[in-house]
């Protein structure tokens, strides 16, 4: 598979907590060279990489995260804000205590309230699948379809493990085709990006493969 191909579904991300503006300038500028997706930022550097990117590049950020246990009324405002500030895609954390406990409902309410606030722009649901059972992972895949999510996604990239072949595998097999996969975390070579594609991801939450494509480029190799 070419680099290009990948890169194309690569959200290009930076989400450690130190990260400058200037970091993140740097990271739009690869991106767009690069051609990837999105760029995947901290909330507080949004409307700075709007005004810096225009329309060039779509600007995605995260909501309730890493943890998920934010209220729901919390999560919206915060999603809410972040459209205001110019984000064209949410990648929002759901809630595992809810979970835990069996509370689908309130899960699945949680979810609806983001929903309603980031109306017309791309909504990612994070689920964080190293926490949660096959059947708890197929059950997300039930609700993220009813709330109308675009996507479902593997990992914060911030809990106890990353995205694996078995869980994309699995969340495709278990999603209407309304529902796009996002492997995250832990995609940190090409035949990691080859293997999660050809199992049905079609976004990438990473920074390494432009790291790949930057050294290519130099002609120090991958």
């Amino acid at each position: 598979m070419d680099i290009k191909n990948i890169l194309e579904k690569c959200d290009h991300t930076q989400l450690r907590v130190d990260c400058t503006s200037e970091e993140i300038r740097t990271l739009c500028d690869q991106a767009i060279e690069f051609g990837c997706a999105s760029v995947c930022i901290p909330p507080c550097h949004v409307a700075g990489a709007k005004r810096y990117v225009g329309d060039k590049l779509p600007i995605c950020t995260v909501i309730g995260f890493p943890n998920g246990y934010m209220t729901t009324a919390a999560k919206a405002f915060e999603a809410a804000d972040a459209v205001k500030n110019g984000a064209d895609e949410i990648d929002m954390v759901i809630n595992l205590s809810m979970l835990k406990d069996g509370c689908w409902e309130d899960v699945k309410n949680d979810i609806m309230a983001v929903r309603k606030a980031t109306e017309g722009k791309l909504l990612k649901v994070i689920i964080e699948c190293c926490l949660l059972t096959d059947e708890e992972k197929i059950k997300m895949c039930h609700i993220v379809a009813e709330c109308g999510a675009e996507y479902i996604k593997t990992s914060t990239g911030f809990s106890t493990g990353g995205a694996t072949r078995e869980d994309v595998k699995l969340m495709r097999e278990n999603s209407p085709e309304s529902v796009k996969v996002k492997a995250a975390g832990g995609i940190s070579s090409l035949k990691d990006a080859e293997d999660f594609i050809e199992l049905g991801a079609e976004r990438l939450g990473t920074s390494r493969i432009v790291k790949l494509a930057l050294s290519q480029d130099s002609g120090e190799g991958y």
